[in-house]
């Protein structure tokens, strides 16, 4: 499971002061010294990762985290570092020492449950000193899971263990599917993927993979081909099959080659659903006709990879909606974890499929957009709606469909 990606694992911080065994703790439950560890406060300065297979539960993520009371000019940098992992994690762990818990922590886990993000407490170095009932029953009041350990003496991580396992998230362990529910058992996908200069060398990229992954998971077929091989391929098969998916930059063609009575959507708007919420970005997609020159919007990538000369976000969608608003506009590009705090200068965010990173941290970015009253879209949702295709690609998904039937009722 080594090779799981980040983006499907759970994620889970470890938050608290400094030097209260954060580290020790990962330390002790990965059994590899993947954290420094010393008695000096603030040891830890960025974010440290480490998958590892948390079984029965599966392929998580730990992140370590600097201390949150991290003093300086540069524990301030820390500390902005490690306030962006609250976004980004399906479960939390607060770490503090000694039973000693007052309101740094209970800000910390205010910071959470502001999130949805179930936590477990850590009393680290129980051996000095253990918490109050009364703390104790006040976190189980809510709902938040306690552990004593002695982290340092790998006391405790059985219990840290299942504490851990009792608090995943529900949706985590019944995952989502990707594409198999629209297809169903023994029934026919067929995937078209082109092959151009974005695409990994021997490789497919990660939606497409996971996608004939989920497939395969739902007992149904699938059919992989490049987009000028689709209408041959169609015609070969003695029945059609239940949905095609494409490469949205290959919408247009895919879309002229594919009978109408196939449903057609993308690797992309099938991830809106997956990694984000579907009918909020449908909905944001919608702006897209408020759009005039001189608006600024804004291009997000969870990835960092290298742009090549005709990229999907720096290149095609802009020249897209150029044509579409029929004016210039400004386009901002972030990429990987970066992303700005004050969004009210753009009249539009459009994300990327998101499949290198996690639900959570999608959703988070939807939220700070509908608090900012900014809309937000995706890649492919965008590209479809400018290209005249959107009702189609949203076949397969009544409930965006309606909602996109019914705006268009409201403003014809």
């Amino acid at each position: 499971m080594r090779s799981t990606p980040k983006s499907m694992r759970l994620h889970i911080g470890i938050f608290g002061r400094r030097n209260v065994g954060k580290s020790s703790l990962l330390n002790a439950m990965t059994r590899q010294q993947v954290s420094i560890v010393s008695d000096f406060a603030g040891t830890t300065t960025d974010p440290v990762e480490k998958p590892m297979e948390l079984l029965p539960l599966g392929p998580v993520l730990f992140i370590d985290t600097a201390g949150l009371d991290d003093e300086g000019t540069l524990g301030a940098l820390r500390t902005e570092r490690t306030r962006a992992v609250f976004d980004r994690v399906d479960l939390g762990v607060i770490v503090c020492d000694a039973g000693h818990w007052d309101s740094f922590e209970e800000n910390i886990l205010r910071e959470l449950r502001e999130r949805n993000v179930p936590v477990v407490a850590v009393f680290n170095k129980a051996d000095l000193a253990a918490p109050a009932s009364t703390l104790l029953e006040q976190l189980a009041a809510q709902k938040v899971r306690t552990v004593n350990t002695v982290a340092s003496e790998g006391n405790g991580i059985l219990d840290f263990r299942q504490a851990l396992l009792d608090a995943a998230p529900a949706d985590f362990i019944e995952h989502p599917a990707i594409v198999s529910d629209l297809v169903g058992p023994g029934e026919l996908a067929v995937l078209v993927v082109p092959i151009d200069k974005e695409a990994p060398k021997g490789r497919l990229i990660m939606p497409q993979v996971q996608s004939i992954r989920d497939l395969l998971d739902g007992d149904a077929y699938c059919m992989v081909v490049k987009e000028r091989e689709l209408r041959d391929a169609l015609e070969r098969l003695n029945r059609p099959p239940k949905l095609v998916v494409t490469d949205s930059q290959a919408f247009l063609k895919v879309a002229a080659d594919t009978p109408p009575e196939i449903p057609l959507t993308s690797f992309s708007i099938l991830f809106a659903r997956y990694r984000g919420d579907l009918v909020a970005q449908v909905a944001g997609t919608l702006a897209i006709d408020q759009l005039q020159p001189g608006d600024k919007v804004l291009i997000a990538e969870s990835c960092s990879h290298h742009p090549i000369a005709d990229d999907i976000g720096r290149v095609k969608i802009p020249r897209w909606l150029t044509q579409y608003v029929g004016g210039k506009m400004t386009f901002d590009v972030v990429q990987g974890h970066d992303f700005p705090p004050d969004l009210d200068s753009y009249k539009l965010v459009i994300h990327c499929g998101a499949c290198v990173t996690n639900r959570r941290a999608m959703l988070s970015r939807i939220l700070k957009c509908r608090q900012a009253g900014v809309p937000v879209t995706n890649y492919g949702l965008a590209i479809a709606y400018s290209l005249g295709i959107f009702e189609r690609a949203l076949e397969p998904f009544p409930a965006a469909l309606e909602l996109f039937k019914s705006e268009e009722r409201i403003i014809s």
